[in-house]
């Protein structure tokens, strides 16, 4: 395993929830991160991030290690969720919510 799979796969593992995302959660640098970045504060979850634009390795890696072409991408408890559209519609349609409470993660707000 490279090094870059290691750094992704220690991510992805230590936190129950992690989003790969462009930016940082207070600082998002693209439309998409930013919007899965409001449904999971809107939610108040607590997740771990990985900004992919301060690390070229880092933003080819994740599209290998999740065989999945674009960012953002969210993992809950070690599984790949999806990209940002995927990540909307389960939030609009109370799937996300349900998905998050099933893996045991606390959610304080419904849509």
């Amino acid at each position: 395993m490279s090094d870059i799979n290691a750094f992704i796969d220690e991510q992805i593992k230590s936190n129950d929830v992690m989003l790969f995302m462009k930016g940082t959660p207070d600082f998002p640098q693209c439309g998409f991160s930013g919007q899965v970045v409001q449904i999971l504060n809107y939610l108040g979850i607590d997740y771990g991030s990985a900004d992919v634009l301060s690390n070229p390795e880092l933003r080819d890696g994740i599209k290998t290690y999740s065989n999945w072409p674009t960012i953002p991408q969210l993992y809950v408890k070690g599984e790949f969720v999806g990209g940002c559209d995927i990540v909307r519609e389960m939030f609009q349609a109370g799937e996300l919510q349900s998905h998050l409470e099933g893996a045991g993660i606390a959610v304080k707000q419904t849509a």
